[in-house]
C-alpha cells in the first residue's frame, strides 16, 4: 500500500510518499480500515515539526482522521463488522495511508448520509468542540457563546453544534467568505477578527459572553478576559506562542481558563462525544463542510495550507 512517510522532523517536505506492506493485526481489540479520506488537522503539522509534547518514533506516517470501510476486525471486537463504512479519530499506524491500524474505541460507525470525505472530517474536529463546549466550557442552551476562527475545522463543526443546542453563536473569521460560511453554519452574529474594535463590539452586543472557544489564545486570551460574564469560560483550544495576561481580570468575575486536549478525555467522556455526534449528523444537524480535496502525494502543500489558514471548512486528502 501507499503511505506518507517521515524520517526526519522538520517543514512539510519532510512528508514522502513510499510504498510499504499492507498492514496486519496486532492484538485482538484491533481494525484495519481501508481509507477512502484523510483529514488533515493543525496537530499534524505540530506533530511533523517535532514542536510537540509527544515526540512520535521515527520513522511514522502522520494523522488521525479517516474515513473507509473495516477490512479486518479482531477477534475481541463485537461492535463493528468487515464491509462497515466508518471514521477514525485516532490511528495506531497513522492516516495518510491507503490503510489504518486502529483501536476499535477509537472507530465510529459513518451514517450512511455522510460521505467518506465528510467523515475524515469529524474525529478531532468535531470531537473537540464538543469536549470544548459541553465538557471543558459547560456551555447550555441560550448562553452566548464565541467561536474564534470559525471558519476552520474546529470552528465550523463548533457553530454547527453550538447552534444545534440552543446557544447564541458568535463568530469570528478573517475574510468575507469565512464570515458568510459561519453565518450560514448557524451563527447568529458574525465579526472580522482583523477589526482591532470587533471584541468591543461583542461585548457591546451581550455584555458579556459566557463560553469562548479560543484558537489562538497568544493573541487573544487577555482580550478575552475583558468580554466575558461573570463566571465566564475560556476552553483554550490553540495557542502558538506565549502571551501576558492580567490575572486580576479572573478575580472579580471569577472567570475561569480551561485547557483541552481531546485525547485526555476519559473513555465515558469519549463515549458521551461521538455518541452526541453520530445523533447530530443522523438527524442533519451537523454537516462538516470540505474546502479541498488534494492527493494523498499533496500532504506537504496541505500542511502549507492548514497553517496559513488558506481554507475554509477542512482540507481533505484522497489516497
Amino acid at each position: 500500500m501507499k503511505a506518507i512517510r517521515i524520517h526526519e522532523f522538520g517543514p512539510p517536505e519532510v512528508m514522502r510518499l513510499e510504498e510499504v506492506p499492507d498492514l496486519q493485526l496486532v492484538k485482538p481489540d484491533q481494525v484495519i480500515v481501508q481509507v477512502k479520506a484523510v483529514g488533515i488537522n493543525p496537530v499534524d503539522t505540530y506533530i511533523r515539526s517535532g514542536n510537540y509534547a509527544i515526540k512520535k518514533e521515527l520513522p511514522f506516517t502522520p494523522g488521525m482522521d479517516s474515513s473507509g470501510i473495516l477490512l479486518q476486525v479482531g477477534s475481541q471486537v463485537k461492535t463493528f463488522r468487515p464491509g462497515q463504512r466508518v471514521y477514525t479519530s485516532g490511528s495506531l499506524s497513522g492516516a495518510y495511508a491507503q490503510q489504518a491500524l486502529c483501536l476499535a474505541e477509537r472507530v465510529h460507525p459513518l451514517p450512511d448520509n455522510i460521505s467518506f470525505e465528510q467523515g475524515a472530517a469529524l474525529g478531532v474536529p468535531y470531537g473537540t468542540a464538543w469536549r470544548g463546549l459541553f465538557q471543558r466550557g459547560r456551555a447550555v442552551a441560550g448562553q452566548w457563546v464565541l467561536i474564534h476562527g470559525a471558519s476552520g475545522g474546529v470552528g465550523i463543526a463548533a457553530v454547527q453544534i453550538a447552534a444545534a443546542a440552543g446557544m447564541q453563536v458568535i463568530a469570528t473569521a478573517g475574510s468575507e467568505e469565512g464570515r458568510a460560511l459561519a453565518k450560514e453554519q448557524g451563527a447568529r452574529h458574525v465579526f472580522d477578527h482583523n477589526d482591532p474594535e470587533h471584541m468591543k463590539k461583542i461585548f457591546d452586543l451581550t455584555r458579556g459572553v459566557h463560553v469562548i472557544l479560543e484558537m489562538l489564545a497568544n493573541v487573544n486570551l487577555d482580550l478575552d478576559l475583558d468580554i466575558l460574564a461573570k463566571g465566564g469560560r475560556v476552553v483554550v483550544i490553540g495557542s502558538r506562542g506565549r502571551i501576558e495576561i492580567d490575572p486580576r481580570k479572573t478575580m472579580s468575575r471569577e472567570l475561569d481558563i480551561c485547557g483541552l486536549m481531546l485525547m485526555n478525555a476519559t473513555p465515558q467522556e469519549t463515549k458521551e462525544i461521538y455518541s452526541g455526534i453520530e445523533k447530530g449528523l443522523k438527524e442533519g444537524k451537523l454537516n462538516p463542510i470540505i474546502d479541498k480535496r488534494l492527493p494523498l502525494e499533496s500532504a506537504p502543500q496541505a500542511h502549507h495550507e492548514i497553517i496559513n489558514a488558506c481554507h475554509r471548512g477542512k482540507i481533505i486528502l484522497l489516497p
